[in-house]
């Protein structure tokens, strides 16, 4: 292990080597932490590069600095020609945001309180003919993107879903049986297209289990690809 000091900096940096070549570096400022590998060929001269403020991996951010007692330092380190500081919060915001964003994954997105306000006014006053759901990842939640009104239509349902986007959906569903008997039925739609994006097919998967157990009444549901997969024919004998 060897240390040196940048010229004109108060922090020193302790060195070490792995069996591979790679030169791990701490600071003796707690929130600084750095890594650097040998260059294959090694330069001729045995510089060493300190990364700027911007924390740019691109070498025209890169800064040469000359380092104090650089003859303590082992050879790989004095052949390197970049030294790549990174800083342990960004790291930490970074690790933190990916796991937030894999537990939301496995669990399912959190629901927006207006799904369900507007899914009670769909089931007890029938305000509505459909509602037409959406992930906002922006947010990590399932949000309201769109309210069909009473008097709207299937064609007009269908017609909103995006062809190249999932979405969830709601359809309040009026049928005659064969008793001759006026009923309805709630559907919940699952729509993902085959042409939507992979990480929108297994984000929507994944919480679709969580999105339905908030609302309380659906009573038939349709998984579609394509929408011949949720034609008016395959709702009325879902609905029978």
């Amino acid at each position: 292990m060897g240390g040196g000091a940048h010229v004109g900096c108060t922090q020193r940096f302790w060195f070490s080597h792995t069996k591979e070549g790679t030169c791990l570096v701490k600071c003796s400022s707690p929130n600084v932490v750095a890594s650097c590998k040998p260059p294959s060929p090694p330069p001729a001269l045995p510089s060493l590069y300190f990364a700027s403020s911007s924390l740019s991996f691109r070498p025209s951010n890169l800064a040469p600095a000359r380092v104090l007692a650089h003859s303590l330092l082992s050879p790989p380190c004095r052949a390197c020609l970049f030294l790549t500081i990174v800083r342990k919060e960004r790291r930490k915001e970074e690790e933190k945001k990916g796991s937030s964003t894999m537990s939301n994954s496995a669990s399912g997105m959190a629901v927006c309180d207006e799904c369900k306000l507007k899914f009670l006014e769909l089931k007890a006053k029938r305000s509505f003919r459909f509602i037409v759901f959406k992930i906002n990842e922006k947010v990590q939640q399932v949000v309201v993107d769109r309210l069909g009104q009473p008097g709207e239509s299937y064609d007009d349902f269908t017609a909103c879903l995006p062809a190249d986007e999932c979405r969830y959906a709601v359809f309040d569903f009026d049928f005659v049986t064969d008793e001759n008997c006026q009923k309805s039925k709630i559907f919940f739609i699952s729509w993902a297209p085959d042409t939507s994006r992979v990480r929108s097919k297994m984000l929507y998967a994944s919480s679709k289990d969580r999105f339905k157990r908030e609302l309380d009444g659906i009573q038939v549901e349709l998984q579609a690809t394509d929408p011949s997969e949720m034609s008016m024919d395959i709702v009325k004998s879902r609905a029978l």
